[in-house]
């Protein structure tokens, strides 16, 4: 039977109003109105124009109803530099990243949840040494942050999304935590991302983030004193130059503006020297992107996922078949988490993952 909210989520998906579909399809927009809101039931001809014209297959539109997202519970970075378009996109991805999650989920045993509710600490700076001493960590550098967070039972997809405007986004579900990455961002802004992200699951948990410009601000402050301890920083920074920002920031595997910023906010650069850093660090090219960058970091449970389904003779097409979903959209969802693809050494011809 059609599933008139399917239809809904797939347009949102693609980013089209009912009247551009109807302008696709040929159809009105009333009808398009009509078939989101279950008043009407399309024949055979009309689910064939709207599968063709949104770019999902036909059974997508048959299957049960989508897992739904409230939309106020979902912590969106730069939420106020994003439309509503890309704001419905984008948690259109969420639902898509759900039945994936559910998918995998039934067939592999995956870390559980292991984070701190953290929503009655007002100082952002304490809620950061407190995971840290929770998870271990000292005031080390890390080096994965995404292997970090899914150890910890956190669990990451990527969002196919070339726009600047939707960075990321997290939100609380089955008591399982979910972040989205924009991974077409640099590596070190991916790594500080995911960093906001887990300052807003532990610091926001029971809160409406996205009706707060201060949840941003904490968030921020929560990414920037997890990934730079205070003493770790102020033990290896005396008097930073602009050359030493930019070879001592690989250390804690951040931005130059962030360690910039960072080295600010600990008293290590004053005002006047930070603002001349920044100047300086645009003139290089770094205010746009980090010339000089590290690796990206990729999921180690996707690429095990894949591997151990690819074993199985299972491809990425057979699991956008079961699931009902565009190839596109599945891998979107893992696009440039799970690494290069690496055919495993077992006998027998096997599809290629693509």
């Amino acid at each position: 039977m059609f599933n008139p909210r399917r239809l809904s989520l797939a347009r949102m998906r693609r980013r089209k109003t009912a009247r551009a579909l109807a302008e696709e399809t040929g159809l009105a927009a009333d009808t398009i109105s009509r078939l989101e809101a279950g008043s009407n039931a399309p024949d055979e001809t009309t689910i064939e124009k709207l599968s063709k014209a949104l770019g999902f297959p036909v059974a997508f539109f048959m299957d049960a109803d989508p897992e739904d997202i409230d939309t106020g519970a979902v912590s969106f970075r730069s939420f106020s530099k994003m439309s509503a378009r890309e704001r419905d996109a984008a948690i259109s991805a969420g639902s898509l990243g759900l039945q994936l999650s559910f998918w995998v989920e039934a067939k592999f045993s995956l870390p559980k949840p292991n984070l701190l509710d953290l929503s009655y600490e007002t100082n952002p700076e304490a809620a950061a040494i407190s995971l840290r001493q929770y998870w271990g960590l000292g005031e080390r550098p890390i080096g994965n942050m995404l292997a970090l967070l899914e150890t910890q039972g956190v669990r990451l997809f990527s969002l196919s999304e070339d726009t600047a405007s939707v960075n990321a986004f997290s939100f609380w579900r089955d008591d399982k935590p979910f972040v989205f990455l924009n991974n077409f961002k640099t590596a070190e802004s991916s790594i500080y991302d995911s960093a906001h992200e887990l300052g807003h699951l532990v610091l926001h948990k029971h809160g409406d983030p996205k009706e707060t410009r201060s949840a941003e601000r904490e968030a921020n402050a929560f990414a920037s004193a997890f990934l730079m301890p205070a003493k770790d920083v102020k033990a290896r920074v005396r008097r930073p130059t602009i050359e030493t920002v930019l070879t001592d920031k690989a250390r804690w595997r951040v931005s130059a503006m962030a360690f910039a910023y960072r080295l600010n906010k600990l008293g290590l650069l004053s005002e006047w020297h930070y603002k001349s850093t920044c100047i300086e660090l645009g003139k290089r090219g770094y205010r746009l992107g980090e010339p000089v960058g590290i690796e990206r970091e990729t999921s180690i449970i996707w690429k095990k996922v894949l591997s151990q389904l690819w074993s199985e003779r299972t491809t990425k097409n057979d699991i956008a078949l079961s699931l009902n979903l565009p190839l596109d959209e599945l891998e979107g969802l893992i696009w440039n988490l799970a690494g290069p693809e690496v055919r495993p050494k077992i006998g027998g011809e096997l599809r290629a993952i693509k």
